[in-house]
């Protein structure tokens, strides 16, 4: 059995995409003789100067006004906000505290309480006089740098013991010149490292790093107004929520085909962190989806065109210039070179796609049949897989009488199910990021008689209760839900509702808790995408930040602290508001504990939970790393460290099911990529659908028990 793979957050109306704008180019080193602390010469100021274009101060005013009379969160534009605009700006611009040193920050610092009144008024000065200083310093590092690969690579020692910090947002500014030389110093032999031990020559190194910081140099002086604008207007409206994001018109344009699924491409949704394009989620049943070989946090190091097109390096490219080279005509290929993107050791490996579209009936709802042994019987257990809540849209309004939707799929694949004689119900909604509302919620209508569904409130109104009232139920029988943290928006809603009323038991790992209703904003230039109201569960619990908590939890691989609406600067919080009026359907506080302890015996010795177990405390551990080694023995004897236990710990898995062990990773990937080939035809559901399906028996078995004993 080959485990289920990451596969997105869903990119739909409910749930907007996570879009964070970061320095256009990073990982940048500075040596020589000139000392940075001098101030910037008026010539190279005027050279390199960016003056925002005459529509900005307009747009600009705009968008203040649109968030401070419409957002969700009432703020006052003061110079609180003010401070917090400005380290939020200097954040975006250089969040790993890289480029600018302390008397740069000191230079600007002036404008910390001027922001507010220059935002109202749109005068948008001194955030370009910040950009600029910015600017300045990234072209004057990567000249440097330039000049400095240029030299012998050899005389980098990799023998010392010397490290590198990983994440440096909350680190000091570098106060002197020698500080951050030492910095970039290190950073750089980083760089040389990985790639010697991903089997590359210094020569090779070598002119790959120059090509790939001429390449960055060429496209920091082709920085344009737009980039400092959105920086700017980003940083404000980030203060309010992360979810709150101006669109340049370039970008709108993105996010209008994305949001169509018109955009002929891989179906992935990316992002800048630092100097990479990183993977946020992808499109289910998208070309990179069905690829499964892409995944979140992947970071894309070079693109190629068709099967023999050279690949050209990306990093340090600005993010929509990465995705004109990705996307492309339907039916050509484009290969990637990728990488892990966690600081680890693992060679950068490369994948080929092919474009295409996404269609409708691509996403649409699957089931499969389990039939499981309960000690005395075998039975019968029904899994429907929702990979987004959809609805062919354009067909409803044409009253088409067949049109798509998750609701009418899903009735009609209960109906077949209960023909083949089912006595259990698995929703699957693991990796489904959202989708309509209104599915969300008729979806919940086949599994109550009646009642509210959602509450959806602003900051004005009192709460607008949406309800199912038709009276009707598809299946009453016992039900489970299967959620992960990549289970967001609509999911959430179903997932909340199926839990308040007692459905059915919630099963696997806390959601993602995206939680928050974004609308899109026309502006005379782009457009502003504006949280105006949060969800609530009929209980009066929001979804936001906190998600939907397992009535039994299962254990997950992602990382909480990265992965999800918690892991997001300035996220909503999670609150309560009046419960609607509604009826539990059933009492299931009473076995919970039961079915708990039952779960933990059952699973304690069974080899896929076993294996996730393992994997989920070691990603933990490499987790909580803050630097990492510069020492060449060190990092091979922790690659091979690393090699060794996951070789091991797979072997563990594949012998307790009664499989031959594997003599080395590369055999294993030949395995799983068998197995991918396999999947298109076989029907067999994961380890943890299968647990989901013992838990209904446990619970039917509990509930029998107790009719017993009550007759």
């Amino acid at each position: 059995m080959k485990f289920r793979t990451t596969k997105i957050i869903s990119n739909r109306s409910v749930m907007g995409p996570v879009v964070l704008v970061t320095a256009i180019v990073a990982a940048l080193v500075t040596w020589g003789n000139r000392s940075f602390e001098e101030p910037l010469s008026e010539s190279r100021q005027v050279d390199l100067k960016i003056a925002p274009l005459t529509a900005h101060k307009a747009t600009g005013m705009s968008i203040v006004e649109q968030i401070r009379r419409n957002h969700f969160v009432r703020k006052d534009l003061n110079d609180t906000a003010s401070s917090q605009i400005f380290d939020k700006y200097l954040s975006y611009l250089d969040p790993g505290r890289s480029y600018l040193l302390l008397a740069d920050v000191q230079r600007v610092e002036r404008h910390r309480y001027q922001l507010d009144e220059a935002l109202r008024l749109g005068n948008l000065e001194p955030a370009f006089e910040i950009y600029n200083v910015y600017h300045q310093r990234v072209i004057e590092r990567l000249e440097s740098l330039i000049v400095r690969v240029g030299k012998d690579l050899s005389t980098f020692d990799f023998e010392v013991d010397d490290r590198v910090q990983i994440d440096r947002k909350d680190s000091p500014w570098p106060a002197s010149v020698e500080e951050i030389d030492a910095l970039w110093e290190r950073r750089l032999k980083a760089s040389i490292l990985s790639m010697k031990l991903n089997g590359k020559e210094l020569t090779e190194i070598q002119e790959l790093l120059v090509k790939r910081y001429r390449n960055r140099l060429k496209q920091t002086k082709q920085v344009r107004p737009e980039d400092a604008f959105q920086a700017y207007v980003n940083a404000f409206a980030s203060t309010y929520d992360p979810h709150t994001q101006y669109l340049s018109p370039r970008n709108s344009e993105n996010f209008n085909m994305s949001m169509s699924l018109s955009l002929e491409g891989i179906g992935a949704v990316l992002r800048m962190e630092d100097e990479y394009t990183s993977v946020v989620r992808l499109v289910p049943a998208g070309p990179a989806d069905k690829a499964n070989e892409l995944k979140p946090s992947d970071r894309i190091i070079a693109v190629g065109q068709g099967k023999t097109g050279k690949l050209i390096d990306v990093v340090g490219w600005r993010l929509d210039d990465v995705v004109e080279l990705i996307r492309g005509p339907k039916d050509t290929l484009v290969r990637l070179e990728i990488d892990s993107g966690d600081e680890d050791t693992s060679p950068s490996r490369t994948i080929e796609i092919v474009r295409n579209t996404v269609k409708l009936e691509e996403q649409a709802a699957q089931k499969k049949l389990m039939v499981l042994n309960d000690g005395s019987r075998d039975v019968k257990i029904g899994v429907i897989e929702v990979p987004t809540f959809y609805a062919d849209f354009a067909a409803m309004r044409s009253n088409e009488e067949d049109y798509k939707s998750t609701t009418r799929d899903v009735k009609k694949l209960i109906e077949e199910l209960k023909l083949e004689g089912i006595e259990g119900l698995v929703v699957d909604l693991r990796d489904n990021g959202g989708g309509s509302l209104q599915e969300a919620q008729s979806l919940t209508g086949l599994f109550i008689r009646s009642g509210p569904t959602v509450q959806v409130k602003t900051t004005r109104r009192n709460p607008n209760v949406y309800a199912d009232n038709d009276g009707k139920i598809t299946w009453e029988g016992p039900m489970a839900v299967v959620v992960n943290r990549l289970s967001a928006s609509a999911s959430e809603i179903f997932a909340g509702a199926i839990q308040d009323y007692q459905r059915g038991i919630i099963l696997g790992t806390q959601t993602f808790g995206k939680g928050t209703v974004q609308t899109i904003v026309p502006l005379r230039r782009g457009q502003l995408k504006i949280t105006q109201a949060k969800f609530y569960r009929v209980s009066g619990e929001s979804t936001q930040h906190q998600g939907v908590l397992p009535d039994i939890e299962f254990p997950s691989i992602f990382d909480k602290t990265r992965v999800g609406e918690s892991a997001l600067d300035d996220a909503l919080a999670w609150d309560t508001i009046r419960p609607a009026m509604y009826s539990q359907s059933n009492d299931l506080r009473s076995v919970l504990s039961l079915l708990r302890n039952r779960h933990i015996d059952r699973v304690a010795d069974n080899p896929d939970f076993m294996y996730l177990r393992a994997l989920s405390e070691r990603n933990e551990k490499t987790r909580s790393r803050t630097h990492l080694s510069l020492n060449e023995l060190v990092r091979t004897q922790e690659k091979e460290e690393d090699d060794s236990w996951r070789l091991e710990l797979e072997n563990a898995r594949l012998m307790a099911k009664g499989e031959d062990p594997i003599a080395n990773l590369d055999e294993l990937e030949e395995r799983q990529n068998e197995e991918t080939d396999e999947d298109e035809t076989e029907d067999e559901p994961d380890a943890l659908v299968t647990e989901s399906g013992n838990v209904l028996i446990d619970f039917m078995r509990l509930r029998s028990q107790v009719v017993k004993v009550s007759a």
